[in-house]
């Protein structure tokens, strides 16, 4: 097991890397602590059984990762990741870049059948056909030095990722699904993926009251806690927690006293900085102008429901999901059933290649223009 502590080193491996179909990679690192990942450990293979593998260790002083970014930026080369979001959201945030073109085998895997969000491990089992050591999975991968125990686990991420690869790679090519999967990488690697704009940050914390005042407040508390957590590089629940943040928009604190009744803010947040913030944000989302208050889209709570045909459509996705292989959720969650069925059709079952395993016989059928029939286990599509 080769660990790569030099530039020097690195761009040597970087160089046999070159005119290589692909490189698989995976990274450690730590979050807990922190708001942006930091990254502790670097996992590289090249191709072939008994390819080159090998650990680059970025906390070394004086190690640039430029040779490797360079191999990153090379369009010849497939970069192989297994879940990549975090992965590329550090080499994204820390240096500007996003791996291209890339291969993500969870996502291969969903649009090839192994269920949605499969693991590595399940993988490497039905594919690999080994067994992981998961006894280094709780490692601290900041601390130094790491055993050979720790090292073997990480580099295992790489190596079976070869096969795993190889198999699916030649598993879409084989069922014309490869576009499939190009379609949902486009997330992946688009750079606002990886940006959390503050102004935006209220949209992930879940409340039970759509009132637009309410959200006004969410949303400048939501913002608050974000950018200090950026500036400070702070997990954001070490500012508030988000039952904290909406218990607050509920009471709208207008001052020390009131903000000191929270039940939920933590003992740091109810004072100094932090709880002259709060009472800023919670002044500025009352303050908030009628035509500036947010409005929460697409709500399927308060859809018009065709309890009858959300039915049907539910049968009609089993149906293609038998035939096709692939995971219901990834072709259409319960959410996008229920807009469809309440005329709803800008949704993203209705687009890409969703609209071609399903999205077309579902509009056809929300039209009257099929049915569907049982034939012994199987539901038939029939055309009226």
């Amino acid at each position: 097991m080769q660990t790569l502590t030099t530039t020097e080193e690195l761009f040597e491996f970087c160089q046999q890397a070159k005119g290589q179909p692909y490189i698989t990679v995976d990274t450690e690192f730590l979050r807990e602590r922190t708001y942006y990942s930091k990254l502790c450990l670097i996992q590289l293979a090249l191709p072939g059984r008994d390819g080159p593998a090998v650990l680059v260790d970025p906390l070394v002083d004086g190690l640039s990762l430029e040779p490797l970014l360079e191999v990153f930026r090379d369009e010849s080369i497939v970069k192989v990741f297994h879940a990549a979001r975090q992965d590329l959201e550090i080499f994204y945030i820390d240096h500007g870049v996003i791996p291209q073109p890339l291969f993500d085998t969870q996502v291969a895997a969903m649009v090839c059948g192994f269920g949605e969000q499969v693991g590595y491990e399940t993988l490497v089992k039905r594919i690999a056909k080994q067994q992981l050591d998961k006894s280094s999975r709780f490692t601290d991968w900041s601390r130094r030095p790491l055993t050979d125990a720790q090292k073997t686990y990480a580099l295992a991420d790489v190596t079976h990722l070869r096969q795993i690869y190889e198999f699916l790679s030649g598993k879409l090519e084989e069922t014309g699904r490869a576009r499939w999967v190009s379609e949902e990488l486009a997330v992946l690697t688009t750079p606002d993926t990886y940006v959390t704009h503050p102004e935006d940050a209220w949209q992930r914390v879940k409340t039970r009251s759509n009132s637009p005042r309410f959200l006004a407040i969410v949303r400048e508390l939501a913002a608050f806690r974000e950018t200090y957590a950026q500036e400070r590089n702070i997990p954001r629940n070490r500012v508030f927690k988000d039952d904290a943040l909406v218990e607050l928009a509920s009471t709208k604190p207008a001052n020390a006293g009131e903000l000191g009744r929270s039940r939920l803010l933590l003992r740091e947040a109810r004072k100094g900085p932090i709880a002259d913030g709060i009472l800023e944000a919670v002044q500025k989302g009352q303050d908030c102008a009628k035509d500036k208050l947010p409005k929460v889209e697409g709500d399927t709570d308060k859809l018009q429901v065709n309890p009858a045909l959300a039915d049907l459509l539910r049968v009609l996705l089993k149906a293609k999901t038998e035939r096709f292989g692939v995971a219901s959720k990834l072709i259409a969650p319960a959410n996008d059933l229920d807009a469809i069925a309440a005329g709803m059709r800008n949704v993203p079952a209705l687009s890409g290649w969703r609209r071609e395993v399903f999205g077309d016989d579902a509009l056809r059928l929300c039209e009257g223009r099929i049915a569907l029939a049982a034939k012994g286990k199987n539901v038939e599509v029939i055309e009226l």
